[in-house]
């Protein structure tokens, strides 16, 4: 009977033009694609937030994961712990460090694993869809977080703890987590009365959101800028180079022709063998101009603006000025000392420019008839002078600079001071977020024991940040049961044509095993508790850098480094131009890196009202004497580093802080009677610097390793600069 009515009524609705039977249908179909909108939601909540399964402890399922029900998981994640932060605020028993600072220890589980996705969608697989659920969430992330850190009753228990008789009878490693909570309230607002707490917590939400959306204009202006070439403009490009270039265009749908994208990795190569003057400057200027050209994605607004909050954020808390805020709990303790460090070595960098400066002119003037160096030359011309001093041309090592190999030394490097062994996992066991991504299970050599995985996702794509990074989807502690490693190492290096090795520079595969420091610092860990498993940022670059060092050993160079056509070993004499050339262009390399951190500091020990970023960064470089043919490694409008979020906001200089660090480690191994290899100073790394992550202070942690603290001197041999410019640590 319903169905001969319904029938009947809509052939009525079609003699009467068929307005009834399209609003009703339209109704329908809304009401439909509701209901399965809605299920496409809940079931990607779902699977977000759901714990991990599979082998080794659980897997992230990056395999399953979307975009869909990303905002609802994330703040049914952040109620949930904060139902959890309120059961110990409130909680009548007397506050101690199990029901207090453990307990606190215990939440976020949900959060933490969201967060894994969370930063893969930011990082390695960005687009606009994510950008616009990034912009949304920012605030309330913000707002989540000044919730806790505003908890009255949770400070109150922790400052109870912190105070309490309790704390001196617990080890060494459980009063730094006490301390750390601590300064965790203390040093972010929790001490401030009411109306500044609110305050504090405006700020951060319009910095979270002016953050997130610096990051989204540098990554629009990487991937908007595009410079295609014809076979005509190729001059001085090296094979290798030209192949990439071409899988990059074919990439971009434009076969034929030859793509130099807006990345370091595309840039830096091109700037150093085109001949095409004018393309050199084209390149060097739309990279340099990123987030600097006054459209939609130009940040120095947004620059203007977070300087400000940051100053006005400190000020509340009764400092002077956002690096003072920022270093207090640094190695370094204040801007000042920060400071002195890098002005020991500047005026040494600057007068090395100089030097090379002038032997590159000499060339250009008797090459090229050019009467200047200008900034877009400079790589160009530091190839040149390196073939002429050292008789030593990149693209030639570069062939023996495959990535592969170069993986397979890292590994032997990690067995011999680590005892690690690497395992591909190439049985579909453990899903990855894209076909580039690897994986390999971590073994202790010796006993067999798992130490959990490491994830290697290489080469660049639209949507992937650039630059180099390591991180963790999960790190070891045992107060809760042991938890494996989950740690993982990102690049961006050019991918060639399949089946043939990707090839590198040298200093690009020094960045591939200073990542991998990181990942073996995360793999080393034998902390017991989740936030001893952070760092000091002016030390946590230490260990990475300290693993550059291996790459020039003779064991890697020897048995890794071969040619990827001949499979044939490194010419010794070419080893020797290399060693002979390791001080080679180090005027550039500290000055571009010295100008970023200087500027960097500036910009955080200033009043910033009224700041024109642009100007200020002009300013500033040239009351250093910034040498007009060399540009910040990072200009201020890309700095993401500082502006993109506060984890290296005042404190850049720590690359240099840690590098004396690894100086000065460095030459402990250098003089030991096994050298780099050497099993009695490795266990000593091993066990002061690399296992105890941030459950021992730095300064004390280095003191263990070396005995004594660490000196400038070694950092300026190492860059052949004078000695007597330097003073101590």
């Amino acid at each position: 009977m319903k169905k001969i009515f319904f029938k009947a009524l809509l052939t009525s609705s079609i003699l009467m033009g068929c307005t009834a039977a399209d609003n009703t249908q339209s109704n329908v179909t809304e009401a439909a694609t509701a209901v399965v909108n809605a299920t496409v939601v809940e079931q990607s909540k779902e699977q977000l937030l759901a714990p991990w399964q599979g082998p080794f402890q659980g897997v992230p399922a990056f395999d399953k994961v979307t975009l869909a029900g990303l905002v609802p998981a994330m703040e049914q994640a952040m109620a949930s712990e904060l139902a959890e932060i309120d059961m110990i605020a409130n909680n009548p028993a007397t506050p101690t460090f199990e029901n207090t600072i453990v307990a606190m220890e215990k939440t976020g589980a949900d959060l933490d694993r969201l967060f894994t996705y969370y930063g893969i969608w930011r990082s390695n697989k960005s687009s606009s869809e994510f950008r616009q659920l990034q912009s949304e969430l920012a605030p309330k992330l913000s707002a989540f977080s000044s919730t806790i850190r505003q908890n009255a009753k949770l400070f109150a228990r922790v400052k109870a703890v912190y105070n309490s008789d309790e704390v001196k009878s617990l080890s060494p490693e459980k009063q730094r987590l006490v301390q750390l909570k601590y300064n965790s309230f203390a040093r972010n607002g929790a001490t401030l009365n009411t109306e500044d707490q609110k305050r504090y917590a405006e700020i951060n939400l319009r910095l979270a959101q002016l953050h997130t959306q610096f990051g989204n204009n540098v990554l629009a202006d990487e991937e908007n800028y595009v410079l295609y070439l014809t076979k005509d403009q190729l001059g001085g490009l090296p094979e290798s180079i030209i192949t990439v270039a071409a899988a990059a265009a074919t990439e971009r749908d434009h076969d034929g022709q030859y793509a130099i994208t807006n990345t370091r990795s595309s840039m830096d190569p091109f700037l150093t063998y085109s001949t095409e003057r004018e393309l050199r400057k084209k390149v060097w200027q739309t990279y340099y101009s990123r987030g600097d050209n006054g459209d939609e994605f130009d940040n120095n607004a947004i620059i203007a603006e977070i300087l400000k909050l940051r100053h006005e954020r400190v000020g509340l808390l009764g400092y002077k000025n956002y690096a003072s805020w920022r270093l207090e709990d640094r190695m370094a303790k204040s801007p000042e000392n920060a400071i002195a460090l890098m002005e020991s070595v500047w005026p040494a960098a600057i007068a090395r420019v100089d030097e090379e400066v002038a032997d590159m002119l000499a060339i250009g003037k008797r090459q090229d008839g050019i009467e200047k160096i200008e900034a877009w030359d400079y790589r160009f011309y530091a190839e040149k002078v390196r073939q002429d001093k050292y008789d030593l041309d990149s693209d030639e090592v570069k062939q023996y600079l495959q990535l592969n190999k170069l993986r397979e030394a890292m590994f032997y490097v990690a067995g011999r001071l680590f005892n690690f062994n690497f395992t591909e996992i190439t049985d579909g066991s453990v899903p990855v977020f894209h076909e580039d991504v690897r994986v390999w299970e971590v073994k202790d050599k010796t006993s067999g024991e798992h130490i959990g995985l490491w994830y290697l996702d290489p080469f660049a794509r639209k949507g992937k940040r650039s630059g180099a990074w390591a991180t963790t989807y999960r790190s070891h502690t045992t107060f809760d049961g042991k938890k494996n490693v989950l740690s993982s190492n990102n690049s961006n290096f050019s991918k060639g044509v399949a089946g043939q090795p990707t090839l590198i520079s040298w200093s690009d595969a020094e960045t591939y095993f200073h990542e991998f420091g990181h990942a073996l610092h995360f793999l080393a860990s034998k902390v017991e508790y989740p936030t001893l498993n952070g760092g000091v940022r002016d030390y946590t670059e230490f260990q990475s850098q300290l693993l550059e060092r291996w790459l020039s050993t003779d064991e890697v160079i020897n048995n890794y480094l071969v040619h990827y056509k001949t499979g044939k070993p490194m010419p010794k004499a070419l080893i020797a131009k290399i060693k002979q050339a390791a001080t080679f262009n180090q005027g550039f390399k500290t000055t571009e890196y010295l100008a970023s951190a200087l500027v960097d500091m500036k910009f955080h020990t200033v009043d910033p009202t009224g700041i024109d970023p642009d100007k200020f960064e002009r300013d500033t470089l040239a009351a250093l004497n910034m040498p007009e043919q060399v540009v910040m490694r990072h200009r201020s409008p890309q700095f993401g580093h500082i502006f993109s979020s506060e984890g290296y906001a005042s404190s850049y200089y720590g690359y240099m802080w840690a590098e004396v660090l690894t100086s000065d480690a460095a030459e402990a191994f250098a003089q030991a009677p096994g050298g780099f290899y050497d099993k009695e100073v490795a266990a000593k790394l091993v066990e002061h610097l690399f296992s105890v992550r941030n459950a021992v202070d730095p300064s004390e942690a280095y003191r263990a390793f070396r005995g004594r603290d660490a000196q400038v001197e070694a950092l300026m041999r190492d860059r052949g600069f004078p000695v007597k410019s330097a003073t101590k640590k």
